[in-house]
């Protein structure tokens, strides 16, 4: 069956937007790794649907370039929010939406990018933590100098994070509130420009252990900015955000097995 989609990026982070209000894909959901298939696919790092909710004004699923349900997306996520106002899946600027990892709500700024609230982040334990999905932080002193994808599939597949693995970030901090992230993203199994659960992880743990204070500025692989704010109360952290740029790039009509 022809689907319709948008083509959509957080900050070089990048996406297929479907509209599957009439809950059309669902029965179809595991061929849609083939759509993120650069070479025959429209080529992307995951495929978004928005589906309807009775708990929240829709519902976000995601799909990996391998096939595999990702819990949470940050850069998806603002991708998603901006996606469900221009269908109009919502009304007005403000709204929630659902995820595996949770409830999380959204406002597109009048700037045109768009800032998530996510819930708390989870498991913070030394330079790891769970922001939706589990990332691993690797402090670095020259950014340029990793080899990513080797040294970020090592780590990703270490016994230590179990069958499930782990994103791995390196980070360098700079005190007191900006970083350089770079990341390998599991799922994706490359390096990706930019992950949003990513930057609030290095955020996270950089308030935590290395000297940072919020809100923290987040230099991505391609250079854009993300901003990461929230409160530490003891050991926690609360209303932890999530903002920067949302572009669309195209949009069209793919053919999808049914």
């Amino acid at each position: 069956m022809k689907v319709r989609f948008v083509k959509m990026h957080g900050a070089g982070n990048d996406f297929v937007m479907i509209d599957d209000r009439d809950g059309k894909l669902l029965a179809s959901s595991g061929r849609l790794a083939a759509i993120a298939n650069r070479p025959d696919g429209i080529g992307c790092e995951g495929v978004i649907l928005l589906r309807r909710s009775t708990a929240a004004d829709f519902a976000m699923f995601f799909f990996n370039p391998d096939g595999s349900e990702a819990d949470m997306c940050g850069n998806g996520a603002r991708c998603v929010a901006a996606f469900a106002k221009a269908v109009g899946a919502v009304r007005g600027d403000a709204m929630r939406f659902e995820t595996r990892a949770g409830s999380v709500a959204a406002r597109v700024l009048d700037s045109g990018a768009v800032e998530i609230a996510l819930p708390p982040p989870k498991d913070l334990r030394g330079d790891f933590v769970n922001t939706g999905v589990p990332h691993k932080i690797v402090p670095v002193g020259d950014l340029a100098a990793v080899d990513v994808a080797e040294e970020g599939r090592r780590v990703r597949f270490s016994a230590e994070f179990g069958p499930g693995g782990a994103n791995v970030d390196f980070v360098r901090f700079h005190p007191p509130d900006a970083l350089d992230i770079r990341t390998y993203e599991r799922g994706v199994e490359a390096e990706t420009f930019a992950c949003g659960t990513g930057a609030v992880a290095a955020a996270v743990v950089g308030v935590a252990s290395h000297g940072l204070r919020f809100p923290v500025s987040v230099r991505t692989a391609r250079g854009d900015i993300l901003a990461v704010d929230g409160r530490r109360e003891g050991a926690t952290f609360v209303s932890i955000t999530l903002t920067g740029p949302v572009r669309t790039v195209f949009s069209g009509e793919i053919e999808v097995e049914g």
